[in-house]
């Protein structure tokens, strides 16, 4: 197993992520599974395993502190997340914390993130009426938290303001990185920000929820014939093995065989060669499928509505790959009369953009993607997962 180092601790680079649990028919979380699952991750050197208040409508952090209870308390770290992101009409961090130290079987969390901090849900971890951020740091100076971290969605542009907000209570920081986000979602102006802060790396979504697990027939091709040994998601997995500011990297597994090509893939260091990294490259760039906007602003000067094009185009491609929570979460943020359906099809933009982009169309289809993509509250209602945030009984 590979591992690194975070202050006093050595950590497996592959983390036991509990988002995506196997299944059974009910749609119950298989506890049989998941416990041959966290003893097969344990054999083979993993000690990180990350749950959350919400992953599986509750049920994940009852499974992992369940699966992980037959072990000494010294031999794996656990982390969780405060959902301050879920929309609710109060917030209470001191009871959702107890509930989640019962909840896990633990006396204290070896890590811990403010969960989704983003364009808009940093107003609820900053209103001082919920004193969620400095809950927090009290928990810590207890030693009921031994490290506190976020994680985030935010654009790249908003993160450094997002840290400041928080202070020098970061100690790490979790954010949506792989070969495709490089790019795509400027996940490399993301590590920058934070390597220039001192602020080590996990990471989340490897594999871009299955989609780098699952390419298509040509770059599978390309990927088998410059690394035979290589599946596309063990080759997307070695991206993170030359990043030494990455300290944690989060796939959620959802059954065994998934297990064992981690524990393969992490088992020993192999960074990708050059050849390999402009493969990758290569890959990101044909699935883009994206308007190609250079973001020279020349379509904003006269745009009636002042909407931020190239901005709205850069989350437009992002969506056209896999409609998500990240569009929502981005989309939402802004006000109304910034969002893409408040373009009026005026044409001016389209008329002055060298790349001879069709802007308003652009605008029409994002609107409509973004109207099919559930939203959090449709979500919580679904799975009930706003109920215990608020109810306390």
């Amino acid at each position: 197993m590979i591992y690194r180092d975070f202050k006093d601790k050595k950590i497996s680079l592959m983390g036991f992520g509990a988002m995506r649990l196997p299944l059974l028919e009910d749609g119950t979380v298989d506890k049989v599974q998941v416990q041959e699952m966290v003893d097969m991750a344990i054999e083979n050197g993993v000690n990180y395993f990350d749950t959350a208040w919400p992953y599986h409508t509750g049920q994940s952090e009852l499974v992992i502190g369940e699966a992980l209870s037959k072990y000494d308390r010294s031999s794996f770290y656990l982390a969780d997340k405060y959902p301050g992101h879920q929309i609710s009409s109060t917030y209470d961090p001191a009871y959702i914390f107890e509930k989640q130290l019962e909840k896990c079987r633990v006396e204290y969390f070896d890590f811990y993130l403010y969960h989704n901090v983003y364009e808009k849900s940093i107003s609820v971890y900053t209103d001082p009426q919920w004193d969620i951020i400095e809950y927090f740091k009290e928990q810590k100076r207890l030693g009921r938290i031994k490290h506190l971290g976020l994680s985030t969605h935010a654009q790249a542009e908003n993160l450094e303001a997002i840290l400041d907000a928080f202070g020098d209570a970061i100690e790490f920081c979790q954010i949506q990185l792989n070969y495709l986000d490089w790019s795509l979602q400027k996940a490399r102006e993301k590590c920058e920000i934070l390597s220039k802060r001192g602020i080590p790396v996990w990471v989340m979504e490897p594999l871009r929820g299955g989609k780098l697990a699952n390419v298509t027939d040509e770059a599978a091709e390309q990927m088998k014939a410059a690394s035979p040994e290589d599946t596309p998601a063990s080759l997307a997995l070695r991206f993170f093995h030359h990043m030494d500011n990455v300290k944690v990297v989060l796939n959620g597994v959802s059954n065994i065989q998934q297990m064992k090509e981690n524990l393969e893939t992490f088992r020993e260091e192999r960074k990708l060669s050059e050849d390999e990294k402009k493969l990758l490259t290569d890959v990101a760039e044909g699935m883009k499928d994206s308007v190609p906007c250079t973001a020279c602003r020349y379509c904003c000067g006269d745009c009636p509505r002042e909407l931020d094009i190239p901005m709205l185009l850069s989350v437009y491609n992002d969506a056209k790959i896999i409609p998500s929570f990240n569009t929502v979460m981005v989309v939402e943020a802004l006000p109304d009369d910034k969002k893409p359906a408040a373009c009026i099809a005026c044409g001016k933009c389209a008329k002055v953009c060298p790349q001879n982009i069709d802007i308003p169309a652009a605008m029409k289809d994002f609107a409509q993607i973004y109207d099919k993509i559930p939203r959090w509250e449709e979500i919580s209602r679904q799975r009930e997962v706003l109920q215990p945030v608020t109810d306390k009984k």
